[in-house]
């Protein structure tokens, strides 16, 4: 059972974190399974809140179980990421993304997600992952590199 205190930290807790967690989750494992694996991560936060709340990256943590959960829905479904939406009022997206993205290491395509798309910092990356700053940076390089490699993009025309 929680106290008001409790729920007021667990409340700011989840609006802080919440929604780069899901987005982590999205990055590492598609869109509708790291939604999935987002509530089922808070579900847990919210049960756990004592021990949760003691940790030193609760964040970090959320994400790991989330993504092992995530990775277990994926077993069941595919794709990670479904073909771009061809309907006339649908932003156009290259269509080869969805299959180069899966090609990519987790890592790979959870840094450069999340530092391309959501705009998070190399700081954050790390420290949501747990690594380090400069470890980000090589995931992104090379998962940039081969994105260009599977696109076929020249950089240099």
């Amino acid at each position: 059972m929680h106290d008001d205190e409790s729920s007021v930290a667990f409340t700011g807790f989840v609006r802080e974190v919440g929604p780069r967690l899901r987005q982590s989750l999205i990055a590492a494992v598609g869109g509708e399974a790291g939604r999935e694996a987002t509530a089922e991560a808070l579900a847990w936060a919210w049960e756990n809140w004592d021990r949760l709340e003691r940790m030193h990256n609760p964040a970090g943590y959320l994400y790991r179980l989330g993504r092992n959960r995530g990775i277990s829905a994926l077993r069941r479904r595919r794709p990670v990421f479904p073909l771009p939406d061809r309907s006339p009022d649908a932003p156009w997206v290259e269509p080869g993304l969805p299959a180069a993205l899966a090609r990519l290491s987790e890592t790979q395509r959870v840094a450069v997600l999340l530092i391309h798309s959501f705009g998070w910092t190399y700081r954050e990356v790390a420290d949501h992952l747990g690594i380090a700053a400069g470890t980000v940076q090589v995931h992104v390089q090379r998962g940039i590199a081969k994105l260009r490699h599977d696109l076929k993009v020249d950089v240099h025309a």
